[in-house]
């Protein structure tokens, strides 16, 4: 080797030290990064949360948001946010991405959920059609603190139990039961090696069998077995079932304005004839992101209609579409979601993503922290919708998903959720980031579960006035708000 050669080795192993420095550490040295995180940030500071003495105004970062997305359905969203506390905190991500940037952080990453609170944990289908119980939404998915996601969650069950009128004690007792769920779950992946944590899934059946040993209440584990029932019956078949009707001898979406419109009914006839080329584009060349099995299998389905559908609460106003597909016969359906990805609301605190479309950030994302992912998960970039360039991601519309009811939970079983969200979370943390220093951090007391408790009651509280804060910008005419008849149910 010359000695040119062997400089630019040398440079090269060293960058990628500084990049990972994990991969190059004895778990030893591991650990102790960790415990010294601790001088920084120490445990206890995480209670900390006091409004910036600048902090924007949470309405204007809502605007912020609103001014890319699709006008007449912006009404949707703030009619949506403004109906509880809780239905503000699942559209004001960005918002707390802000607040969290400036809270103490030991410094270690993870690939982040980015929106991880407690609705975006729920029930679904690995490739093998298992029953499991994971993270679902990755549109804001970015490496960053992996502190930021924890709080995220835990604040969410405070304003959850608020909801449901639960005591001061109760929900403390579910933060504290879901922190330290989540740290115990990272101190036991911090003990197993690379591939066991990799293979690491919360099977339902197992789930199921804990529970029955469990302190929940009989109503509760009838409730939760009907909801593993039902999950394994929204599929593509189920949503055939609920959305399509037959018109004049032809399978066709069926119209909810303005939920959910045919592209039929969105536009006059040529401008709804180079729409419809563009997605019918972006999906004929999306499937080549594909593994080349799952791409053979995609081709066997032909493109009978598309929708665009309004979906969720914070991604409402971006762009959305639903496209039915047909395989074997008429009743061999497939439904394809295609969402638009923007830039994830971390990014201005946690840095760029490294990939070069917001499709693949949320995808590449998605795979990393999932257990197991769609097999139809993909992404492409579109340069002619709406005369501009656009960044989508695909997946199923339905595949064996399952969502939680938090009004209908008592204290002990949303306690019992709590704990299944801190570990599955723990579980999506350990397949990134440095899981030995985290785990070391945390330590075995519950230091860092009691601070996080003190905060997100804290946060809570900050919701309720940001929540009031949109409400009093409807009031007075700043924004407007609409709540159509099915959007209670979305």
């Amino acid at each position: 080797m010359t000695q040119e050669a062997a400089t630019i080795e040398a440079t090269t192993v060293e960058a990628a030290r500084a990049a990972d420095p994990a991969r190059w550490q004895t778990p030893e040295q591991r650990a102790a990064r960790g415990k010294a995180a601790r001088e920084a940030a120490p445990r206890s500071s995480h209670a900390w949360f006091e409004p910036a003495a600048h902090r924007p105004d949470p309405v204007q970062v809502l605007e912020g948001q609103s001014a890319t997305r699709v006008p007449e359905l912006v009404p949707i969203r703030y009619g949506r946010m403004t109906e509880s506390p809780f239905r503000f905190y699942r559209g004001a991500a960005a918002i707390m991405a802000g607040d969290l940037a400036a809270t103490p952080s030991s410094g270690i990453r993870a690939q982040l959920c980015g929106d991880a609170h407690l609705l975006n944990f729920r029930l679904l289908a690995s490739p093998e059609r298992h029953l499991l119980f994971d993270i679902n939404d990755f549109d804001e998915t970015l490496p960053g603190p992996w502190e930021w996601d924890v709080k995220r969650l835990a604040t969410s069950l405070v304003i959850a139990g608020r909801a449901n009128g639960f005591t001061d004690a109760e929900r403390a007792a579910i933060v504290l039961a879901t922190v330290r769920s989540y740290r115990e779950s990272m101190r036991r992946f911090a003990g197993l090696g690379n591939l066991a944590v990799w293979y690491a899934q919360a099977d339902m059946a197992k789930v199921q069998d804990a529970l029955e040993f469990g302190q929940l209440e009989e109503r509760e584990r009838r409730r939760m077995s009907k909801a593993i029932a039902k999950a394994h019956t929204r599929d593509s078949l189920q949503a055939f079932d609920k959305l399509t009707e037959v018109v004049d001898g032809r399978r066709r979406i069926q119209a909810d304005p303005p939920l959910l419109v045919p592209i039929a009914d969105l536009l006059p006839g040529a401008e709804r004839d180079v729409l419809e080329g563009e997605l019918r584009e972006l999906l004929e060349r999306y499937g080549r992101c594909l593994q080349s099995d799952r791409r053979a299998l995609l081709g066997q389905f032909r493109i009978v209609d598309i929708a665009r559908k309004v979906v969720g609460v914070g991604s409402v106003g971006t762009r959305c579409w639903i496209i039915l597909l047909l395989g074997r016969d008429g009743e061999d359906p497939l439904f394809l979601q295609a969402k638009e990805a923007d830039q994830s609301v971390l990014a201005p605190y946690a840095g760029g993503s490294e990939y070069a479309t917001q499709g693949e950030r949320v995808v590449a994302g998605q795979r990393l922290m999932q257990a197991a992912s769609d097999i139809f998960l993909g992404w492409e970039r579109v340069h002619g919708i709406d005369g501009r360039q656009r960044d989508f991601y695909v997946r199923q519309l339905r595949d064996w998903k399952g969502i939680a009811v938090p009004e209908l939970m008592s204290p002990t079983g949303l306690l019992a959720f709590g704990e299944f969200c801190g570990a599955t979370l723990a579980r999506a943390h350990a397949r990134s980031g440095d899981r030995i220093a985290i785990a070391a951090y945390l330590g075995r007391s519950d230091t860092f579960d009691r601070a996080l408790a003190t905060f997100a009651e804290s946060y809570a509280d900050q919701n309720e006035r940001d929540h009031r804060a949109l409400v009093d910008a409807v009031r007075t005419g700043r924004v407007r708000a609409e709540q159509p008849a099915a959007a209670a149910a979305a």
